[in-house]
């Protein structure tokens, strides 16, 4: 086959799973942009400009749509800048403004410039330790993630870390059969450093492209979470030095406000340097992905709206602010 007639069959491939993928974020958004637009449309009915009363109507809808407090602020700043600089913005030219200004603000934070699941190329494997609560969806996500690497041609081993939950341990090894993926594992009670440094000898060992690293998802409040997730750390560093290479943190994007507790408190117990935001489809609190970029600085990495295996995406700003705002 030649291969102009290669690339023309990829490309169409492509195509086809582009669109399926941006009609899961549709649908997955589809509660939160419903609830979003019934709401501005309520606060302008009435109106032919973007005036004070516009303004603090759709102040209160961003807070509500859990956009979060500053976050908000700077929205209505820079749209109040727009009113100012144009004299005269109509209502119907509200919902473009505002998509704007969300995507200016994803940019400015440097979030959502992924297009496709991958790992930097490296000689050593690619180490990820995943934490957060019970409950946010972490084991389901490093499943997901495994299937998505895998998919991606990746090699990938599984940690079970997490030993203070016979569930936990349990549930991730039912995900490493599921997407046909090696586990290391010791059992409840076992401890987490033990079962992080084995991982990563057997992933050197072995060549393995990326290890997936779950550590226990113990409140986020108590002081010895901090101990733990450092000593994991210093552990797996015998083995590879510059592991863990990402450190990734799972938040519930269904809880709201509760997500960004979870955050502020986990940035303050280690270096996060990337994000899984779950359970989007389950809830009208899309807006909580806007505020914790902004206001943590730390990069949204993926999102999860749906529960099949493949509806763990990569977070594209450019096609979640499309989602948000369709009309």
């Amino acid at each position: 086959m030649s291969g102009f007639f290669l690339s023309i069959i990829t490309m169409a491939f492509f195509n086809i799973f582009s669109k399926e993928k941006k009609e899961v974020l549709d649908k997955g958004l589809d509660k939160t942009k419903q609830s979003f637009f019934s709401k501005v449309s309520r606060a302008v009915a009435g109106k032919s400009t973007v005036d004070a009363e516009v303004l603090d109507n759709l102040e209160e809808i961003l807070i509500t749509s859990d956009v979060g407090v500053e976050t908000t602020l700077r929205i209505i700043a820079k749209i109040e800048e727009r009113v100012a600089k144009d004299k005269y913005l109509g209502t119907a030219e509200l919902n473009g403004v505002l998509r704007e200004e969300v995507a200016a603000l994803l940019a400015e934070n440097n979030t959502g410039d992924y297009k496709e699941f991958s790992i930097p190329e490296q000689e050593e494997p690619y180490v990820i330790m995943v934490v957060g609560v019970n409950g946010v969806g972490k084991t389901t996500t490093i499943g997901k993630l495994a299937h998505q690497l895998k998919q991606q041609g990746k090699s990938v081993m599984l940690g079970a870390s997490d030993t203070f939950r016979a569930a936990a341990v349990e549930q991730l090894k039912i995900w490493a059969k599921r997407v046909d993926v090696p586990i290391v594992e010791q059992g409840m009670n076992a401890d987490p450093a033990s079962v992080a440094f084995d991982t990563l000898q057997s992933a050197k060992a072995k060549n393995t492209d990326v290890v997936i690293i779950d550590t226990a998802g113990r409140l986020h409040n108590k002081i010895n979470l901090m101990n733990e997730l450092s000593k994991i750390k210093n552990v797996m560093k015998k083995v590879i030095p510059s592991a863990p290479h990402e450190i990734l943190l799972v938040l519930d994007g269904s809880t709201g406000q509760n997500a960004y507790e979870q955050a502020k408190q986990f940035s303050l117990a280690t270096e996060i340097n990337a994000l899984a935001i779950t359970k989007l489809d389950g809830t009208a609190k899309g807006g909580v992905v806007i505020g914790i970029s902004d206001q943590f600085k730390i990069p949204v990495k993926y999102i999860g709206v749906g529960e099949g295996i493949s509806d763990l995406q990569v977070f594209n700003k450019y096609e979640f602010v499309d989602s948000l705002f369709k009309e």
